[in-house]
């Protein structure tokens, strides 16, 4: 999936049943990709399926064990053609992910452009690089933020 196969990446991608693809697929799909070609796929109905997907399966990779006692809602703020908003909802070791932003007050928000986005939950970059670098915006609970891959099972390329 490097593009260079003669085809364009983005249709490459469109053809992709996502649902049909493992995390470490994704992970590895992922980290093949330069910022500007993640840029590119991030446009339109393709970016729609995208983030569905991956906020679809956040509650499949959420760990339980780990969340313990844990309450919190978390938005996702993913910039880039257009704001997308979602919201993870933690609380009796489940984990309920909302498209859209509710009215409810988040304990942490989380914003990044699509490429970052891609990059963290695909295992392929550094949090804590990502906020040093200004690339994540945290407001809100940093602590929470700070150790919210512990709570889920990142994908590894």
């Amino acid at each position: 999936m490097d593009g260079t196969s003669g085809g364009n990446l983005t249709d490459d991608l469109s053809a992709l049943d996502f649902a049909a693809v493992a995390p470490e697929e994704f992970a590895r799909i992922v980290k093949g990709l330069s910022a500007e070609q993640l840029a590119e796929v991030m446009r339109g109905e393709l970016r729609t399926r995208i983030l569905g997907e991956v906020f679809g399966r956040m509650r499949q990779q959420f760990r339980p064990e780990t969340a313990g006692g844990l309450t919190a809602l978390i938005r996702w703020k993913i910039t880039g053609e257009s704001d997308a908003f979602y919201e993870t909802a933690i609380a009796d070791g489940a984990c309920q992910v909302t498209p859209g932003r509710s009215e409810a007050e988040p304990r942490t928000t989380l914003v990044m452009a699509d490429a970052e986005f891609l990059k963290l939950v695909s295992g392929n970059g550094n949090p804590v690089t990502m906020f040093m670098t200004r690339k994540l915006k945290v407001a809100g609970d940093v602590g929470l933020a700070s150790g919210l891959t512990r709570y889920f099972d990142i994908p590894k390329a």
